[in-house]
């Protein structure tokens, strides 16, 4: 029996004066009623372990170090809840290395990068009160993961484990294949009464993407998709202000600081992206994006990045293709008259420019922009089973300057990444990676890395188990 119709009879019950079927029917409707209500409810988790060998991976070391070995575990519970007209989702993180804290000492980690933190926690509150469900309309608030297309500007960062997550608000709507977000966010350090400066260094933590050392003040976003029966097509257009300052000298010897002060400077980030199947076997993704307003230190930008990528099905488990990336840069043997390199915002750069995360990673890689050319190959062994097989070429998006008047030669290395996955059941996962580099000269130079005696050869290998429990799951 539906519990909307045990509802009927028990008021029926109520109103006859029928008070042995009212109470048959109201345990019905407390049954029923409660199914309904526990299915609304849903109660998930993570557990993923990681354990990597360092020999090289973010920056090229020097000849003689030896590797870095640790293991890291990222831990979440996740809670959400849909009612009438709402969405409530909440998510708790822990990250942490193992025995970064005293075992026996009760003691809340300082680490802005570890620790206990609010991961999500967000309301989508329906705006409109109809059962049509040919379309949708909804507000969401509070702190949530932002991504669209291939999260190559705008994703979660899913691979670091503290992963990426916006204080913001979003309107979304859609309809019949149409998608329409528009989002907005305004940060603070701290509340205040008068004024709303922000330094962009929240807790004291030299925040930011890609080595900027800063967060946004703010950002405003419309992202415009159509879904088609041949693929996907969509426009975003992103602008994130920064906090203006000036810097000024005081003390003996003279030490120069930032004194923020009102107002912004705005970045603009504007683009397409497409991914498209014009045939059964073939799929083509791509984008193109353009930047301009003024960096996070004021400088004008004029900035772009372009990218595609084609996969073709080979077989039923085997699928291969070439693609290619650009990154503008700026020009190093000239100084500087506007800022030519294209920032990839706030994407997901381990999934595109290498496992070695050398390029718009954490360590500030872009003054000259990037040429990535690649090959990959996913193989499907079996249902649970896959391999891939990435090999990329790097290459400086612009001149290289060898610090005496000449150039260097823009190739900066040749990678492979290998990757293994195999689901050991639908919530366990196990992969395996090792990534290695061969890097030449220039990469080392002061032009790119500044590393003297550097090892040219850099490795990195990981093995990582993904547990996602659904506690509320049938069994």
């Amino acid at each position: 029996m539906e519990w909307t119709k045990a509802k009927s009879l028990f008021y029926q019950g109520i109103q006859k004066g029928n008070f042995s079927k009212t109470i048959l029917f109201g345990i019905a409707f407390t049954v029923f009623g409660y199914q309904k209500s526990q299915a609304q409810l849903t109660a998930t988790g993570q557990i993923r372990e990681r354990a990597e060998v360092r020999d090289g991976q973010g920056t090229l070391s020097k000849d003689g170090q030896k590797a870095g070995l640790f293991n890291s575990q990222r831990t979440r519970l996740n809670v959400g809840y849909t009612a009438y007209r709402f969405k409530f989702f909440t998510s708790i993180q822990d990250v942490r290395v193992f025995g970064q804290d005293a075992s026996s000492i009760n003691k809340i980690t300082t680490d802005a990068n570890d620790g206990i933190m609010l991961n999500e926690a967000w309301v989508d509150v329906s705006l409109k009160d109809t059962l049509n469900k040919s379309y949708t309309m909804s507000l969401k608030i509070g702190r949530q993961d932002i991504s669209y297309d291939d999260q190559k500007v705008i994703g979660g960062l899913d691979w670091l484990q503290q992963g990426r997550r916006h204080d913001a608000i979003i309107f979304k709507y859609a309809n019949k294949g149409w998608l329409f977000d528009a989002g907005l966010a305004f940060n603070q350090n701290k509340e205040q009464n008068v004024g709303t400066v922000y330094n962009g260094v929240p807790t004291g933590y030299g925040a930011g993407t890609n080595g900027i050392g800063t967060m946004y003040k703010s950002f405003q976003y419309t992202y415009l998709a159509k879904k088609f029966f041949f693929g996907d097509i969509s426009f975003l257009f992103f602008k994130d202000d920064f906090n203006r300052y000036t810097n000024v000298a005081s003390g003996t010897p003279p030490v120069t600081s930032k004194v923020y002060g009102e107002g912004v400077w705005s970045r603009n980030t504007t683009g397409l992206y497409f991914n498209v199947m014009p045939t059964r076997k073939l799929n083509l993704t791509g984008s193109a994006y353009y930047q301009g307003g003024h960096d996070k230190d004021g400088n004008s930008i004029s900035a772009k990045m372009g990218s595609i990528t084609a996969t073709y099905q080979v077989s039923r488990k085997l699928f291969v293709g070439p693609g290619i990336d650009f990154l503008s840069g700026n020009d190093g043997t000239k100084t500087a008259t506007q800022n030519n390199r294209f920032d990839p915002l706030y994407g997901t750069p381990h999934k595109f420019w290498g496992y070695m995360d050398y390029f718009y990673a954490a360590n500030g890689f872009g003054n000259q922009g990037l040429l990535n050319y690649f090959f990959k190959v996913k193989y499907n062994a079996k249902d649970k089973l896959s391999f891939l097989v990435d090999v990329h070429g790097f290459e400086a998006g612009n001149k290289l300057s060898n610090g005496s008047g000449g150039t260097l030669n823009s190739y900066l290395g040749t990678e492979v990444d290998l990757t293994m996955r195999y689901n050991v059941t639908k919530i366990i996962n196990l992969e395996v990676g090792y990534a290695v580099m061969k890097a030449t000269n220039s990469m080392a130079s002061a032009a790119v890395k500044n590393v003297t005696n550097a090892n040219l050869t850099p490795q990195f290998a990981y093995v990582m188990l993904n547990i996602k429990p659904d506690f509320l799951a049938k069994k």
